[in-house]
């Protein structure tokens, strides 16, 4: 598809991999981030340099831009005229809601209805967007599917993401504006983000010290690597969210609509309990933990699992990576980029 992609949150963790796997195909990528420091902006902009080659050859473009900054993100599209659009920029964090909910409200609903409203104008062929996992909330019926309703969401970052499907279905209906929505499930791999457990471990087993584990250790995740979540985000991007001809108004599928809009999620379908996760990491490390049982965080949910069957029905694809890849990877990456 002819035309450029803009890609919001491109210094973040999915951001980054995502613009890199767009300039592997040739793709025009324009990059805009804010590059704030809910934490260590220097790993943002390391993500960056890795763009930089891309940069010099004009093929990626990158703008300090705020989503929430509704007019600068309007002159900034209206400029570079994407018609295609991965919408990644948010605060992230189940536990950083409750302390600071005010940033959720301001980046993740004003953000996203600028988002929205930008590409409204445009014309943008296709949106997709980042949602999360976490918008099934007190949901215990495993594993989850989008076909669950998701009305008890347990922390603000999920009420933010579950409003933002709400809101990109109003759009798809108002203005026939394409939308999909990606419910991530728990995503480590390189380049990772520092508040995420992967990251937290292995800075402190390679410390010596204690590492906090939620819920007594009773946890389960469903841990996607990062190249299956760019993967994913891109083959849907590929395949533009349709109206389903067969929805049925009188017993409404919350998975499809009657619009262009679909949710899809994007996990790796092999729930893994926390502890056997830490082993692993363990292992790749070559050091072995101090665990600090803790009991559950206010936020959280003790398990998360994907039915993927819609994905892979839509775009042929899910992930398959398993943990024992996926942690070696990061755990390399890890000593690397840390010098440890």
């Amino acid at each position: 598809m002819a035309g450029s992609v803009l890609v919001t949150g491109a210094a973040g963790f999915i951001g980054a991999a995502v613009v890199q796997r767009l300039l592997q195909r040739g793709e025009r990528v324009v990059g805009i981030d804010n590059l704030n420091s809910y934490y260590d902006p220097a790993l943002k902009r390391s993500r960056l340099g890795l763009l930089e080659a891309a940069a010099a050859a004009g093929q990626f473009r990158f703008a300090d831009v705020d989503v929430a900054d509704g007019p600068a993100l309007t002159t900034l599209v209206a400029a570079e005229a994407p018609n295609r659009v991965v919408h990644l920029a948010a605060q992230a964090g189940v536990r950083y809601s409750i302390e600071n909910p005010g940033i959720y409200i301001q980046s993740n609903l004003v953000g996203f209805g600028s988002v929205l409203e930008a590409c409204r104008h445009q014309g943008v062929a296709h949106l997709v967007y980042a949602s999360s996992s976490s918008v099934y909330g007190g949901n215990r019926q495993m594993p989850f599917s989008e076909q669950h309703p998701v009305n008890h969401p347990v922390s603000l970052y999920a009420a933010t993401k579950k409003a933002n499907e709400l809101m990109a279905h109003t759009y798809s209906h108002l203005y026939g504006l394409p939308a999909t929505g990606l419910r991530f499930f728990t995503v480590y791999g390189p380049w990772g983000r520092p508040d995420m457990a992967p990251m937290l471990f292995a800075r402190a087993i390679l410390a010596g010290e204690p590492i906090k584990v939620f819920n007594q250790g009773q946890m389960q995740r469903d841990f996607t690597y990062i190249d299956d979540i760019a993967e994913g985000v891109i083959r849907c991007l590929d395949k533009p969210a349709t109206a389903d001809p067969h929805f049925d108004p009188l017993h409404p599928d919350p998975a499809t609509a009657a619009v262009p809009h679909r949710l899809f999620n994007i996990g790796n379908s092999q729930p893994i309990p926390l502890l056997r996760f830490i082993e692993v990491l363990e292992q790749a490390l070559g050091r072995e933990a101090i665990r600090d049982l803790q009991p559950m965080q206010p936020g959280d949910v003790p398990a998360t699992a994907a039915d993927t069957s819609a994905l892979e029905a839509w775009v042929g694809f899910r992930p398959t990576t398993p943990i024992e890849t996926g942690v070696e990877r990061f755990a390399e990456w890890y000593r690397d980029y840390f010098g440890t």
